[in-house]
């Protein structure tokens, strides 16, 4: 099977649907990694197992653990609200409708707390309109993009210092009630400045701090030497006909140094098996090398779906009928690919994670190009993982043999 899933990688470079891209099965002991192709359209440099990318929204599950972890050293409770560490943030309303004036507004029925940041149901995020568009022409829509805030695109990042963000930020209404609705992006950002705030230090620091240095991610951070951005692939997004199309980004020079904004939400590079050492940890219920950096417990809310059926609903094609932990999605009933229960969360840039804790798999395929989310490969690749390494002894899930 391992050849099935060479083989639809590389068909579909072929295709010219990518110019390259890369694919790591994890279970046990056995790792399995597929490469196809080179880093850019019309290059020669082939992508490599330590190939580098930006790994955009899946900085998102990174920055949920570290939030549990904070939580079992009793720096943050997760029921606490926002304001106790973001005061900026006491004053908001909540807009009448979604499409209300700003000055259209009710008080809340009670406080963004930090589970609502995990869960996206802070009440602010990105809009689907009538029409399916994202973010429409909405008044807090334009609001929003006059401050500044980017609260959607990974590029180019913020300017904005970080008690500057929270400020403009604060500055506007909710569009919901907190835990009404889930809505995408937003949580991730301010759950960035607050974390920072709590531990006392930068979120890139604490990051290091907490997961990057423990389980040995030496290529993953919100930047990257020199030498490592050169490796990075451009990014490419299809034209409409599946033509994908250079993307311009920041300059690579810009990714050489700390960003003013860290964004917890799609700030991070990393590589397959950087990454690989995170989802392990998940797997092995926050161990690592015999080292407990997070509870079982806390792996259990994390990968848990916390959303009601009329909220994973409203996620529309964000969520894809999936459900929602922490910082992460779940599955909450069988589809092409396996049956409930499997979790992570993708990168909009072309990157994608999966764990499946019941058969013990983790599945990561990095690209720079955005169509890998909706032309189908995912489904195909994923399919495909299942059969690609010998399932494990049995045992817990995810642990060696």
């Amino acid at each position: 099977m391992s050849s099935q899933l060479r083989q639809a990688m590389a068909a579909r470079v072929e295709r010219g649907e990518f110019p390259g891209l890369l694919a790591l099965v994890a279970r046990g002991d056995d790792v399995l990694v597929e490469t196809a192709g080179v880093t850019e359209f019309g290059g020669a440099v082939p992508i490599r197992r330590d190939t580098p990318f930006h790994i955009t929204s899946m900085t998102k599950p990174v920055l949920a653990a570290v939030t549990m972890m904070l939580a079992e050293d009793d720096v943050l409770d997760l029921e606490q609200p926002v304001a106790h560490f973001l005061p900026e943030l006491a004053g908001q309303r909540v807009l009448a409708r979604p499409d209300a004036p700003l000055d259209q507004t009710l008080p809340l029925v009670r406080p963004v707390t930090v589970e609502d940041l995990l869960t996206f149901t802070l009440g602010f995020g990105s809009l689907i309109g009538p029409d399916g568009a994202v973010d429409p022409s909405f008044p807090v829509v334009r609001a929003w993009r006059d401050l500044g805030l980017q609260l959607a695109e990974p590029e180019p990042r913020s300017t904005l210092e970080p008690d500057e963000w929270i400020r403009r930020f604060g500055s506007l209404p909710l569009i919901h009630q907190p835990g009404e609705a889930w809505m995408y992006n937003a949580g991730t950002l301010v759950l960035g400045v607050l974390l920072a705030r709590a531990a006392g230090r930068p979120l890139g620091d604490l990051l290091h701090e907490r997961v990057f240095s423990p389980l040995g991610m030496s290529s993953t951070g919100f930047w990257l030497p020199a030498e490592r951005m050169a490796q990075v692939p451009p990014h490419y997004l299809g034209d409409g006909s599946g033509h994908p199309v250079r993307q311009t980004g920041e300059p690579l020079e810009a990714w050489t140094r700390p960003p003013v904004f860290p964004s917890g939400s799609a700030g991070l590079l990393s590589t397959a098996d950087d990454y690989l050492a995170f989802a392990r940890m998940l797997l092995r219920g926050g161990v690592h090398g015999g080292t407990r950096l997070m509870s079982e417990k806390s792996v259990a809310a994390m990968t848990t779906n916390h959303l009601s059926p009329e909220q994973i609903e409203g996620g529309g094609f964000f969520l894809g009928g999936s459900g929602w932990g922490y910082g992460l999605a779940v599955t909450v009933r069988a589809d092409e690919i396996s049956g409930p229960g499997r979790y992570g969360w993708a990168g909009g840039y072309g990157t994608d994670w999966f764990t499946d804790p019941h058969e013990g798999l983790i599945f990561i395929v990095l690209s720079q190009v955005s169509d890998l989310l909706w032309n189908g490969a995912l489904t195909e690749f994923g399919r495909l993982a299942y059969g690609a390494v010998d399932a494990p002894a049995r045992g817990r899930p995810g642990e060696a043999r």
